[in-house]
């Protein structure tokens, strides 16, 4: 028997992309706005906060629409591509030739080692992600930096955007096996959707043990007090049970502690 399954957003979890996702976010709403607003971490934050916001490309659209709004233009008068959107963040984030992945994506740093997932599997728990990014995206550093082999994984492409919990029944559904029906479940996130996330897969399966685990991201680790605390408060009232500083301190003794 499994003691635990264990569910990653990647996102801030198990890379940095205060650099690149955000870095790119902030660059496009500079672009469609034409150098009139560049978003700063913080407007990001308060964004995501909101709990809808996990598609960075729509939260890049949903700044850009409030800057003009701020205007006083009303939004449907605002003329603004969405594929045109896309393609300018792509641009930033993967690099102006999609085959070569020469943009941000390429100077993200990793959260955690091999050896994490190592010693989750050694403590009989199984484990696997659910994340915003597009397939090729996560699987660049699930494979390509950590060398997770096939890690069971539902990305942007596969379900419905978080806070929506398809993605993550379908994960725990590929992880379970007949002995390890119920196992309970530990879902780890950095934002408030990854939250709402578990909170919404409780309600919908209350029969299961379910834990929300939030992790600060870096760019809030290095922030001041009262910034850190306000994020951590809001991820616990999207349904955090704990909050830790970084994954690897969800240690397999941590998660036994907070099943047991």
């Amino acid at each position: 028997m499994k003691t635990a399954i264990v569910v990653f957003d990647i996102d801030g979890v198990i890379r940095d992309v205060g650099g690149s996702y955000r870095r790119a976010i902030a660059d496009t709403v500079e672009h469609f706005t034409g150098g009139a607003s560049r978003p700063t971490l913080t407007d990001i934050d308060y964004l995501k906060s909101e709990g809808i916001w996990n598609n960075d490309w729509e939260a890049s659209q949903e700044l850009v629409y409030r800057y003009f709004e701020a205007q006083g233009q009303a939004r449907t008068g605002i003329s603004l591509n969405y594929q045109h959107l896309i393609d300018f963040f792509q641009s930033r984030y993967r690099g102006p030739d999609p085959e070569q992945w020469t943009g941000y994506i390429g100077s993200e740093p990793l959260l955690c080692t091999p050896n994490y997932f190592k010693n989750l599997t050694e403590n009989q728990m199984l484990w696997g992600f659910f994340s915003g990014a597009m397939r090729d995206e996560a699987l660049y550093v699930l494979q390509g930096k950590l060398n997770l082999g096939i890690p069971v994984l539902r990305a942007m492409e596969d379900v419905p955007g978080k806070p929506d919990p398809t993605g993550l029944f379908e994960v725990i559904a590929e992880l379970e096996t007949e002995e390890n029906q119920q196992t309970p479940v530990l879902y780890v996130g950095d934002t408030v959707a990854d939250l709402y996330t578990v909170t919404k897969a409780k309600q919908q399966q209350p029969e299961r043990f379910w834990i929300g685990v939030g992790v600060l991201p870096p760019h809030i680790q290095q922030a001041d007090l009262e910034r850190r605390q306000t994020y951590q408060q809001n991820l616990e009232k999207a349904g955090a049970t704990i909050v830790l500083n970084q994954l690897e301190e969800l240690t397999p003794a941590k998660i036994k502690d907070l099943i047991s």
